[in-house]
């Protein structure tokens, strides 16, 4: 949402750490952006970048139908750095030549320094070799003109290059992995002395911008937040409060899809300890219909969107004329709901890809630039307290993406019962705030057990908990075993209905945090 003087534009050729290019570029406190490999030139001319990142992607230039991006935008003047396939595009776009390698680099390889100005200013040359992070079957065999080498690994005579003339570099490795041990080095060097960017875009920077283009976008007009406790609503609504005081009316939904005491527990939270105006709505017999005999992951993310949508246009219109709505959508959001190359988005956010496509409403999204580990930095600027701050996350359909197969309220018992207790345990051990997330999914299928004497067939409930820094990527949680136990026998015994408990060690990618 805000205008950022400095930023450095990342273009996605589809790799899977994209993603970390603009967080490692973040890290040095230079604002950066992800836009999709073929943006108008017109449009990428107009953001007036300081840099360009050229990301890494799976496939080869040579493709019929390999992601090209506009050559023109090596006519802007601005400095450009290629990653992995970003380098191969661009020795082939300035006149190089990209073809299948007789010997693949996956993993680790040592990497051999030439040069030491540009990206590798301040490291030493050979004979010193710097572990680097390379994940590529095709590679430079002849480099665009102008271009000298300025580093080497085993299989890759030009693992990085440099225009002589021009402020443009290029890297077979991957620099925003942490693999890649000089990584945030030749980040740096490219972000402060090839685009002489300054490290001044922190939180602080960021909210005084931010409350003064709401400011300006909502004039006197009304504005209604949509709160659910979570931390990106929370913070949501306190920055627009911030700008707009009095003219913000915040709406919490009962969707009928919250966990044991929540509701209750988020409207007293926001009532004691914040000045916000708050209103809430019982809609659990609404949702709960529009869901009947609803299995397919993606219809009940959008039904559950439309039903937020529809309530929220309904209490606007009790408050008079309202002309703006405000809700925490991230930045992972955003990307997860991007379609990349012709392919299917990764999953419909709520509030994103399942918003109708006429809505009476101007949306206000002010948290859309930020991963969560920002937002959570700017509540606790904001003031607000530790404990709104550092719950962990809980998706906006609630427990209605934890429910596989149709949802219905004795599943929804079944589960609220075991997510109780995988809650207490989780903050008893103290391992709560040690994880990213940690909840349990119900599944869509029974398994024969013993109980007593007797033989049972009842449901199967996953637990799943990961450690992560921002959703993009994340790690299943080596829990210790006891927990794991603790877990799963007082569920098995607890929740009528349920005779087996399994342990989800998948990470992501190739499997996303949520089930559904």
């Amino acid at each position: 949402m805000s205008e950022h003087s400095e930023k450095i534009v990342i273009l996605d050729f589809g790799s899977q750490t994209t993603q970390l290019i603009a967080r490692r570029i973040r890290e040095q406190k230079v604002y950066s952006e992800i836009h999709p490999y073929n943006i108008d030139i017109g449009q990428l001319r107009a953001m007036q970048p300081s840099g360009i990142v050229l990301s890494g992607g799976p496939a080869s230039v040579y493709d019929h139908d390999a992601p090209i991006s506009d050559p023109a935008l090596f006519d802007l003047g601005v400095p450009v750095l290629g990653i992995c396939y970003g380098a191969q595009l661009m020795m082939q776009q300035l006149g190089g030549r990209v073809e299948k390698a007789a010997h693949r680099e996956f993993g680790k390889a040592e990497l051999t320094i030439l040069y030491t100005g540009g990206i590798f200013a301040g490291m030493e040359t050979a004979p010193t070799k710097y572990q680097v992070w390379m994940s590529h079957g095709d590679r430079i065999e002849v480099a665009a003109p102008g271009f000298t080498t300025t580093a080497t690994s085993g299989h890759s005579p030009f693992a990085a290059l440099r225009h002589e003339q021009k402020p443009f570099v290029a890297v077979q490795f991957h620099p925003e992995v942490v693999h890649t041990l000089i990584g945030n080095d030749v980040l740096r060097n490219f972000i402060f002395g090839l685009c002489k960017c300054h490290p001044d875009w922190t939180m602080h920077s960021f909210i005084d911008a931010t409350v003064r283009e709401i400011r300006k976008k909502v004039g006197g007009e009304k504005v209604i937040c949509a709160l659910s406790g979570g931390v990106d609503s929370s913070v949501t609504a306190a920055l627009v409060n911030r700008a707009v005081g009095d003219q913000l009316t915040c709406i919490y939904v009962n969707n009928g899809l919250m966990r044991t005491g929540e509701s209750e527990s988020v409207l007293r939270f926001f009532r004691q300890k914040t000045d916000l105006q708050v209103i809430d709505i019982d809609a659990t017999t609404y949702f709960l219909e529009q869901l009947r005999g609803v299995a397919d992951p993606e219809e009940k993310r959008k039904r559950i969107g439309y039903g937020f949508i529809k309530i929220f246009e309904e209490e606007a219109g009790k408050l008079g004329k309202v002309k703006f709505l405000a809700q925490g959508t991230l930045y992972p959001d955003v990307i997860e709901s991007v379609v990349f190359h012709g392919k299917a988005p990764i999953k419909s956010h709520h509030n994103v890809g399942g918003l109708p496509e006429r809505m009476h409403l101007e949306l206000i999204e002010p948290l859309r630039e930020l991963f969560k580990d920002e937002v959570r930095e700017l509540g606790l600027e904001l003031g607000l307290p530790e404990e709104a701050i550092y719950r962990q996350p809980f998706p906006g359909p609630g427990l209605g993406i934890r429910i596989m197969g149709e949802i219905t309220a004795e599943r929804l018992n079944v589960l609220r019962q075991a997510d109780v207790i995988v809650l207490e345990e989780m903050k008893k051990s103290g391992w709560y705030r040690k994880v990213w997330q940690s909840f349990a999914v119900l599944l869509p299928i029974q398994t024969v057990g013993v109980m007593g004497d007797g033989r049972t067939y009842e449901n199967v409930v996953a637990l799943r908990s990961v450690d992560s820094r921002d959703a993009m990527t994340a790690d299943w949680s080596q829990l210790p075993y006891d927990l794991l136990g603790r877990i799963s026998n007082r569920i098995i015994n607890e929740v009528h209905g349920v005779n087996r408990v399994v342990y989800d060690i998948s990470s992501k990618p190739p499997s996303t945090i949520e089930w559904e």
